[in-house]
């Protein structure tokens, strides 16, 4: 079995372990008529403005950062065996290169697995905290579709542009940081995935 090269190994360990971003551009505002009933709303503006949103976007970062940590310490040491059988591997038999490799082969699979679980784990945190967040905002959002006369709500990221009066995402995020301005989480801890 051979051993992936020490600048594949350490792009997989590295992207291993990430957070997506949470916010996107806003639709362009192109005039027209207001469409009455119709309004907007971006859940991604919402959980990239309102506090509780940004409180756990950096609550979120800390975790990736400990996890990358975890996963950097570990790799650390596998780095010194790596790069000690390299420096030596010319001077090796076959049958000698194939012995440390497949000495090495299973510290670097455990490496590999340990940046994709950190990273499932990760992404499994981002998601119930998003999901926390979102119930947390439904009854704000109901109270400002309710006070705009709303018949259809719309969400604004399908929109390509138009008269964007509607919009009920500043009203959300004020109403959300009125009842809520952070979020308390911790990373998930899920099974080992099955191999």
């Amino acid at each position: 079995m051979a051993l992936l090269p020490l600048r594949v190994l350490a792009f997989v360990l590295a992207a291993g372990v990430a957070a997506p971003a949470l916010a996107q551009a806003p639709a362009q505002p192109l005039g027209g008529n207001l469409v009455p009933g119709v309004c907007l709303l971006s859940r991604e503006a919402i959980f990239a403005n309102a506090k509780v949103g940004v409180a756990a976007s950096t609550r979120l970062q800390q975790l990736t950062q400990e996890a990358q940590a975890e996963v950097e310490t570990d790799r650390k040491a596998l780095d010194v065996d790596l790069k000690a059988y390299q420096a030596e591997q010319a001077k090796l038999t076959p049958a000698q290169r194939q012995a440390k490799e497949q000495a090495l082969a299973p510290r670097v699979q455990a490496m590999q697995t340990k940046a994709q679980q950190r990273s499932r784990e990760i992404e499994a945190t981002r998601e119930k905290a998003l999901d926390q967040i979102s119930t947390a905002a439904q009854p704000v959002i109901a109270q400002a579709y309710k006070a705009k006369s709303c018949g259809l709500l719309v969400d604004r990221a399908g929109v390509l542009g138009g008269n964007l009066s509607n919009d009920l995402t500043p009203d959300v995020v004020k109403g959300l940081d009125a009842t809520m301005s952070t979020i308390s989480f911790n990373r998930e801890t899920l099974p080992a995935a099955p191999r």
